[in-house]
């Protein structure tokens, strides 16, 4: 059933301003006007011809990933058949459209011209489209759907897959999602911004985007619950999420990411570079584990050591203590630190304070383990080839962060301060 042409119209007009802005130019959008393809090198693996629609692209990657992971564990990635990998995608699509917690979904359908309907891949541009600016086209020939269950939306995408896999399937999706979560929903949850969703000049998704693929919620920063910054109280991610987030802007200190984006349900985390999202998985459950209380205090200790020396100067132990959720009253934190630095040097080290605090703490996630990455954007894979690469991690006694400059292990450093990962193809895979 069709939604009222007036409120549909309203509402459209809506969502392209809030995705858009007022203007944006032709390049951005062509970029964005692809469906979810996937390699023929990897079955369950999503391209990316262009720059931009990552932020799409991504989250459907990881929570497709985090289905397959959940169902068939150890089974081989090359076994699928293309019918699985469908269905995989409409459950993925289907997972993120359900975050919303919506009273009813909203799935926006391009309704194609005869001309359009008589090519395949409806990826041709048609004499309609070639006429007209192509976001006006776009717009003009989209219908909406709406259902009341999730079954109901699985059962259409499954009958009906050619919405998601032909030209404009990406940009539906979005559509889809705002619809169905309400555009005045969106606008509150980003009521810190005044940018569009994606940004008119480059064309990627911004952080607001991003959070509502990945939890449903459009806030606009990755720490837990709530910061007051400058009098304003700033909404971040609200619970554990079940796939995670990670980004190399946490190590140049532009931001700081969660617990709950950094230890989600399942060991699936999208990555973030500057410009980019990849994504990083694992078959090994034990990574997913909550952090224990050794190991959260060790991370807190370790981010009052930027230069991993494995020390903090002793006027720091107060700080650490407080933000370890330990006894921070000023008498106990002189006598602790009279005891951990017994010889006045005016520093504490990690071993110390481990032993002091945490005694025989055991590490929730395992000493090594196996990665796997991806990354959609076919420039960026080797030979053009969008396979997954594989990776032998191991958390090291030292922290590595100091003597590092390979993007993706600076990346994985902000969640195991002392990983090392060894590639199988010698090379480590690009964030970008």
């Amino acid at each position: 059933m069709s939604a009222g042409s007036a409120t549909l119209e309203h509402e459209l007009a809506s969502t392209r301003r809030l995705l858009w802005g007022e203007h944006v130019k032709e390049d951005v959008f062509r970029r964005w006007s692809q469906g979810f393809q996937f390699s023929t090198d990897e079955p369950s693996a999503l391209i990316q011809l262009e720059g931009g629609p990552c932020a799409a692209i991504a989250p459907v990657q990881g929570f497709l990933l985090k289905i397959l992971l959940s169902e068939t564990p150890g089974h081989s990635f090359q076994d699928l058949t293309s019918e699985k990998c469908n269905s995989l995608l409409v459950r993925a699509v289907c997972t993120i459209i359900s975050q919303c917690l919506v009273s009813k979904y909203n799935v926006a359908v391009y309704r194609k011209n005869d001309t359009e309907a008589n090519t395949s891949a409806g990826n041709n541009v048609s004499v309609e489209e070639q006429s007209c600016d192509a976001i006006d086209h776009f717009h003009r020939r989209i219908e909406v759907h709406s259902f009341q269950t999730l079954s109901e939306v699985e059962a259409f995408y499954t009958r009906n897959i050619r919405i998601l896999k032909d030209k404009y399937g990406v940009l539906l999706l979005l559509y889809s999602v705002i619809l169905s979560k309400g555009v005045s929903t969106v606008e509150a949850e980003l009521a810190e911004l005044s940018d569009p969703l994606i940004h008119s000049t480059y064309g990627y998704g911004s952080q607001g985007l991003i959070n509502l693929m990945l939890t449903g919620r459009a806030v606009a920063h990755v720490w837990d619950h709530e910061q007051v910054v400058g009098g304003l109280r700033l909404r971040g991610i609200e619970r554990q999420n079940d796939i995670g987030f990670l980004t190399i802007m946490e190590h140049m200190q532009y931001c700081t990411v969660g617990s709950f984006y950094k230890n989600p349900k399942h060991p699936v985390w999208v990555l973030a570079s500057e410009t980019h999202l990849t994504v990083l998985f694992s078959l090994e459950r034990r990574l997913a584990a909550p952090e224990t209380a050794g190991e959260s205090a060790e991370r807190i200790f370790r981010s009052f050591d930027p230069e991993g020396n494995n020390f903090i100067p002793s006027a720091a132990l107060q700080d650490v203590l407080c933000a370890a959720d330990l006894v921070s009253e000023p008498e106990y934190v002189e006598l602790m630190r009279r005891k951990l630095d017994s010889e006045n040097l005016g520093i504490i080290l990690l071993s110390a304070f481990m032993d002091e605090f945490f005694p025989g703490c055991e590490r929730g996630a395992p000493d090594t383990f196996t990665l796997h990455h991806y990354n959609g954007l076919l420039r960026s894979s080797p030979g053009g080839r969008v396979v997954y690469r594989t990776g032998r991690a191991a958390l090291l006694e030292c922290p590595m962060r100091a003597a590092t400059t390979d993007p993706m292990l600076t990346c994985l450093q902000t969640k195991w301060p002392s990983i090392d990962v060894v590639w199988d193809d010698g090379q480590s895979p690009s964030l970008n």
